[in-house]
């Protein structure tokens, strides 16, 4: 029988198959590598993208913030417009206010009471005198109530006093002027045409 020595040959097939595995290990570590490097260049990039995005968003807020304040202040800008409009509005409303306190002050004055001071706050108006007579004051109280410019009088206090070597009341009160709204205006008086 012919013996054949077979160690020669599975000595190379185990060189053979260590070079294989390393050739394969190379590949598979060089295929690792160019993989992680592909994932961090490409994350490295969507990173700086993203920074940029950011960056950008940044200055974008900051830009509206600006806009933001700058139309706050013209809100406030406008309210204080309004507010001064509205008071210009209501003194023209009311300018004529003080003649009519003053005349119907006069046309409702009876005979023996007399001002001595009158003060107007708001449409509040405080009003003090000397009158010969108790009933004199209820009188101008009455007349006061009647008139279409003034509403609710109120005595806050009558008490005697001396005038010039004579016996009088003195006397104060308060009356509220009534103003007139927008809507309670009365509507202009149609001029009356020409009769043929």
């Amino acid at each position: 029988m012919i013996r054949v020595n077979l160690l020669p040959h599975r000595e190379i097939r185990r060189q053979r198959q260590q070079q294989h595995f390393f050739i394969m290990l190379g590949v598979v570590a060089a295929l690792g590598a160019v993989i992680w490097a592909g994932v961090h260049t490409y994350l490295s990039n969507e990173f700086t993208t993203q920074q940029s995005r950011n960056q950008r968003l940044q200055s974008e807020i900051g830009k509206l913030d600006k806009q933001i304040e700058e139309i706050n202040k013209l809100k406030e800008q406008t309210a204080a417009l309004l507010a001064r409009k509205q008071v210009v509005e209501t003194l023209q409303g009311n300018r004529s206010e003080v003649v009519h306190l003053l005349d119907q002050l006069v046309r409702q004055l009876p005979d023996g009471v007399y001002f001595k001071a009158i003060k107007q706050t708001g449409n509040k108006v405080a009003i003090s005198g000397f009158t010969q007579s108790q009933a004199r004051v209820s009188t101008l109280m009455r007349n006061l109530e009647s008139s279409a410019h003034l509403e609710n009088p109120g005595l806050v206090e009558i008490k005697a006093s001396q005038q010039g070597g004579m016996r009088t009341n003195e006397f104060m009160l308060n009356v509220n002027i009534t103003r007139v709204t927008a809507v309670q205006k009365p509507a202009p008086k149609p001029v009356a045409g020409r009769g043929k």
